[in-house]
């Protein structure tokens, strides 16, 4: 807040390297004027943005995010780059919309390096649409702590979602306007709702390693002759582990809808062998 108690926002723009960077560079260079709190950070490409850059600027505090690349068929780092960002930034408007977050809080445009006076505008309107809609969260009418934990929640969901919608995210069609309809709130909602977990049955599970050794996120705390157990934290949902657990096993099973079982502390994870239980 200033001293007069008027709002400033804090806003991040992830601008790309070839086009918006110039054209913000020319804005400075030609003395228009944009508002101060807006901080810039230049990437080579619109479309390296990740859904999780965004998570992570609004998890630290930014009240909004502005994304800038080239014009659409004028990408100069990867030729569709800017189709990945727009894609991206539909799904991600979703994902903020579940979350309980103004949608607008996120804003994605084209700009080129010889439109300084159009990089100037868009920042001064959308500097004053944040104002207007005030500090993150506290506009939704919600409490600091219910916000942080809605993010961390949606975030952790990013990797399977990726996933989920690969095709969608990987689309590079000419038509823009498709593009809005891409994701529906309804798909979405869904898609988290039916969120699977993966959970090893410790009476099944004989310490192969076979998953572990498969995991792409090292997801499965895993030990010779120790059952193995997924990390919540840690798992993408991709199911790996459930296509590579032997069948002669099937110790791996997917749980959507409900919790999934707490795991058995590690002194009690220890496989016994055949001969020592007819011992027994």
């Amino acid at each position: 807040m200033s001293a007069e108690g008027k709002f400033t926002p804090k806003m991040i723009g992830i601008i790309c390297n070839w086009c918006c960077y110039g054209g913000a560079d020319l804005c400075g260079v030609s003395r228009f004027q944009y508002p101060t709190y807006i901080r810039l950070v230049r990437v080579m490409c619109s479309g390296r943005v990740d859904l999780k850059h965004i998570f992570l600027a609004f998890s630290n505090g930014a009240d909004a995010v502005f994304i800038g690349g080239c014009h659409i068929n004028d990408c100069h780092y990867n030729p569709e780059g800017n189709y990945d960002a727009l894609s991206m930034v539909n799904l991600c408007k979703k994902l903020l919309e579940h979350a309980g977050i103004n949608p607008k809080r996120l804003r994605l445009e084209w700009v080129s390096a010889g439109e300084g006076i159009r990089f100037a505008n868009i920042m001064n309107e959308f500097g004053r649409e944040i104002e207007e809609l005030g500090p993150l969260g506290k506009s939704e009418g919600i409490d600091s702590t219910e916000l942080k934990l809605r993010l961390e929640k949606t975030g952790k969901l990013i990797p399977y979602l990726k996933l989920a919608k690969m095709k969608e995210l990987a689309l590079h069609n000419h038509d823009q306007g498709m593009y809005a309809n891409l994701y529906t709130s309804e798909e979405v909602d869904r898609l988290i709702r039916e969120a699977p977990s993966y959970w090893i049955d410790q009476e099944k599970c004989r310490a192969c390693m076979t998953c572990a050794k498969r995991c792409p996120v090292d997801a499965i705390i895993s030990a010779k002759q120790q059952t193995h157990i997924v990390d919540q934290e840690k798992c993408i949902k991709c199911g790996t582990c459930l296509t590579a657990c032997p069948p002669k096993f099937s110790a791996v099973t997917k749980i959507t809808g409900k919790e999934v079982p707490p795991p058995l502390p590690e002194d009690k994870r220890t496989i016994v062998g055949k001969d020592k239980e007819n011992a027994a």
